[in-house]
């Protein structure tokens, strides 16, 4: 289910379980990411893609996932001009952190910024997208069972 509370759900049963990475980056960096993701959609990106880049290939790419409720992207490709990550943090607070941001976006009421690769997004569609993205990434965390 790609909701706002089946990624709650899945933030939780994290909170719980020793996290290791089978990827580039460490479990801190990915929870972090996935938050910046989450808090661009409502504060801005930082870059943009050009708009023709957003009108064909982001619409596609989006257009796609979307149908297949899953998605796959380079899984150590950070977002545009956002602050570098750290690859080792405190994982309660970086939970807490994604946690907050799902639940921010949820009660979020004013405009959504444009994601920076498949543009002009409605709430649903940020969901559907935040929530692809954090699944996508999980593929990487080991002793993780959904």
């Amino acid at each position: 289910m790609l909701t706002i509370s089946s990624a709650l759900e899945t933030i939780e049963n994290l909170s719980n379980r020793p996290l290791h990475s089978t990827g580039a980056w460490q479990p801190y960096a990915i929870l972090t990411h996935c938050a910046q993701s989450v808090e661009c959609s409502m504060l801005g990106y930082p870059i943009q893609q050009p708009e023709i880049y957003k009108a064909t290939v982001g619409k596609l790419a989006f257009t796609l996932f979307s149908a297949l409720g899953s998605m796959q992207h380079p899984l150590d490709e950070p977002i545009p001009g956002a602050p570098e990550l750290e690859e080792h943090g405190n994982l309660k607070k970086a939970l807490a952190r994604l946690k907050k941001a799902y639940i921010d976006f949820d009660n979020y009421t004013d405009s959504l910024a444009p994601h920076f690769t498949y543009g002009d997004l409605s709430k649903q569609d940020y969901i559907r997208a935040h929530v692809m993205h954090l699944n996508n990434h999980l593929e990487e965390i080991r002793e993780y069972s959904a």
